[in-house]
């Protein structure tokens, strides 16, 4: 994987658009560089909720998801670096880890909503 976040629109959304401080409400899964299933929303049943833009997640998701519109699907190519780095995370993810994910906006709530 090169050094970059890549981000592929796999459906275009037409809601709202996600915006830095946002709750997003997202259905996502995530994969190592050998295919292996990390993480899934979809495998717990329950969509994840997350602030948008502020630290609080990878930087891949912070800078990945940024005006992505509910109702869309995306994929995220995070390499390591915008990742967890040279931490390791869980039992699955070891220190400079690429990682996948496929995440499904589900709705976007803002300040003023």
């Amino acid at each position: 994987m090169n050094n970059e976040l890549q981000i592929t629109d796999l459906v275009l959304g037409e809601g709202k658009a996600a915006v830095k401080g946002a709750l997003i409400t997202t259905h996502y899964t995530g994969w190592l560089a050998d295919g292996t299933v990390f993480d899934s929303s979809h495998e717990r049943g329950k969509p994840f909720q997350c602030v948008i833009g502020t630290g609080r997640v990878i930087k891949g998701w912070d800078q990945g998801l940024m005006g992505m519109k509910v109702g869309g699907k995306r994929k995220l190519q995070v390499p390591a670096h915008l990742a967890y780095g040279e931490r390791s995370m869980g039992k699955h993810i070891t220190p400079n880890s690429d990682l996948t994910f496929e995440i499904e906006l589900l709705e976007v709530l803002t300040r003023d909503d």
